[in-house]
């Protein structure tokens, strides 16, 4: 299934349509109305690909999860954080179509938030106030739609009051992640792993969310004092009711990427793959800070900005 809506039209959605054919694959354009997840429920095929952006993956790989065929990702929309993060090359839709002959087959984790799968990551707070506001004014048709939701953002300092797995917290944002990404302000790094079996949580206080309070575990449940919602999931505008409840089902889900893809994957994925010499190098790291913080710092000198540094250390649940 091809997503013409996605991308910046290079190849466009009919190029990508005749290079697929050519290569014997059944190709459908979406139309306005069409049930991209509903065409995966009727169809028998064993692979189902879809060529768009973050958005239209995740409707699409819970019918395919459903069925237990394997989804193909073909990088079609504008940032792509999925396909980067399973490996593909994002400038490229053609060569991630080698999947279908020439694939090697992964198995991924997929999270849940009250029934609704994700890929990436769930947000609230200020990131999903970002979302919803890009989304509103892109259906107004405003220019820069972007830059005018984060002025507006940044300058909306309401904090979530929230409690997280029993524990009261107050927040800017909140950002739960299926695994672990590297993250900055605004800013989504990329994910090393999408297999470990965990939820990755951070909790940022501040009026700009540059530190992060972290945890992990395989659920969280999220009470928050209104019935609903606004959330952004996977970067679609979402609304939930309250409790939000979050889980992980680890590697449910089998995606095909191709051959020499796969290869590239398995390289960077060994470089980052040994938990105990990098926890000692944290701890190495994070006391060096610590002592470096003592030195400089007066004895009588109050710091106002120690609860700012704690939060950027990392506590696991």
């Amino acid at each position: 299934m091809v997503n013409p809506r996605s991308g910046d039209a290079s190849p466009s959605a009919d190029e990508l349509a005749v290079e697929a054919r050519t290569r014997g694959i059944d190709v459908h354009v979406l139309r306005e109305g069409d049930d991209a997840a509903g065409l995966v429920t009727s169809s028998h095929a064993a692979f189902v690909g879809i060529a768009g952006g973050d958005g239209s993956l995740a409707a699409v790989a819970a019918a395919v999860l459903a069925r237990d065929a394997a989804l193909v990702c073909v990088p079609f929309g504008t940032r792509n954080h999925f396909a980067r993060d399973i490996g593909l090359d994002r400038d490229d839709p053609i060569r991630a179509l080698d999947a279908f002959a020439h694939g090697v087959e992964r198995r991924i984790d997929v999270g849940r938030v009250n029934g609704r799968l994700f890929l990436n990551n769930v947000s609230l707070g200020v990131y999903a106030g970002l979302v919803h506001r890009r989304e509103h004014r892109r259906r107004r048709g405003e220019a820069l739609a972007r830059a005018r939701a984060l002025l507006a953002v940044a300058l909306h300092r309401h904090r979530l009051r929230a409690r997280v797995n029993g524990r009261d917290v107050a927040a800017r944002a909140i950002f739960v992640g299926n695994n672990c990404y590297e993250l900055d302000l605004f800013t989504l790094g990329a994910r090393n792993r999408l297999d470990e079996g965990r939820l990755f949580l951070w909790i940022a206080a501040g009026i700009l969310p540059t530190a992060w309070d972290r945890r992990t575990g395989t659920s969280f449940r999220i009470e928050l004092p209104d019935a609903r919602v606004r959330a952004a999931v996977d970067g679609e505008p979402a609304l939930f009711e309250t409790p939000l409840e979050l889980d992980v089902l680890p590697q449910a889900l089998r995606v095909l990427i191709p051959e020499r893809d796969a290869q590239a994957t398995t390289r960077r994925t060994a470089m980052h793959d040994n938990p105990e010499a990098s926890e000692h190098e944290q701890k190495q790291a994070q006391e060096g800070r610590q002592q470096e913080e003592e030195s400089m710092r007066y004895p009588e000198h109050h710091d106002p900005d120690e609860q700012s540094r704690r939060a950027q250390r990392e506590p696991e649940d």
